[in-house]
């Protein structure tokens, strides 16, 4: 079981990011159009590295959401490939048979 804390910061990127997208599209979008003069454009720049860092998408580490591991993460079922195992032998996950040849 990962550390109750790193989950929880994982958690409170995931909502500073939502809270930060919008602003941080609308100062990407400004940044990136070369038809703007380049002195608002810096500002642009100036104002997104003032945003707060753990608004970046970047930012978020897919955890299980089983046990809370940062590695061996399958996306399609947010869980890490231990507890999957673990619950495929269970029988909990549906399709998931232990195979033997």
């Amino acid at each position: 079981m990962a550390k109750t804390s790193a989950v929880e910061k994982n958690k409170r990127r995931r909502k500073t990011v939502a809270n930060q997208a919008t602003k941080r599209a609308a100062l990407k979008a400004i940044i990136m159009n070369q038809a703007l003069p380049i002195e608002d454009r810096f500002k642009a720049t100036l104002k997104l590295a003032d945003l707060p860092r753990d608004g970046s998408k970047t930012r978020i580490r897919n955890r299980c959401e089983v046990t809370g591991r940062p590695r061996a993460f399958y996306r399609k079922l947010k869980m890490s490939r231990i507890a999957l195992r673990e619950l495929g032998n269970l029988g909990k996950v549906p399709g998931i048979v232990k195979s033997s040849w």
